[in-house]
């Protein structure tokens, strides 16, 4: 098995999945691939939106998206785990956020995956701000993201 790699980027431009996935994918020694792709998409809340502003606090996001890389690591036996965000204005359809790990077995590339957008989610200070048909608007955390965050509370 090759060295475990992470690799955290937060980033205005698009990325490729088919590149990122090659780039984890390529140790013969994980059995395993999982990846995620959030996107942007055309309702929130029952409320047409139009597009979608994230905004983050450079160095702090990057930091929190590292911890949380280490800490899927120290539940799961890992070897590459990728987490690429964008911000800035995306239109529909547009990639978000990518989310990739590599495990000999597939339930611990499963369950780290979920437990990383999860973590994600709750965690990382990123700012949603939405624009649709009745103006803009800032997006409150959702009850559910915390939720699913607690799942995976250790005590």
């Amino acid at each position: 098995m090759s060295a475990t790699l992470s690799k955290v980027v937060v980033q205005t431009q698009d990325f490729s999945v088919s590149d990122e996935y090659a780039l984890i994918a390529d140790d013969n020694s994980d059995g395993a691939v999982v990846t995620f792709v959030g996107k942007v998409r055309d309702f929130n809340d029952g409320s047409v939106v139009t597009d979608l502003t994230l905004e983050h606090y450079p160095g702090m996001t990057e930091g929190v998206l590292q911890q949380i890389a280490v800490e899927a690591r120290e539940r799961w036996p890992l070897n590459k785990v990728t987490i690429i965000h964008r911000v800035g204005t995306m239109a529909l359809g547009e990639q978000i956020v990518f989310i990739g790990v590599t495990s000999a077995h597939r339930k611990a590339a499963f369950a780290a995956c979920e437990f990383l957008i999860d973590f994600l989610k709750t965690k990382a200070p990123f700012w949603k701000l939405e624009a649709g048909e009745t103006g803009k608007n800032w997006v409150e955390a959702k009850d559910a993201d915390e939720q699913a965050a607690k799942m995976w509370d250790k005590s």
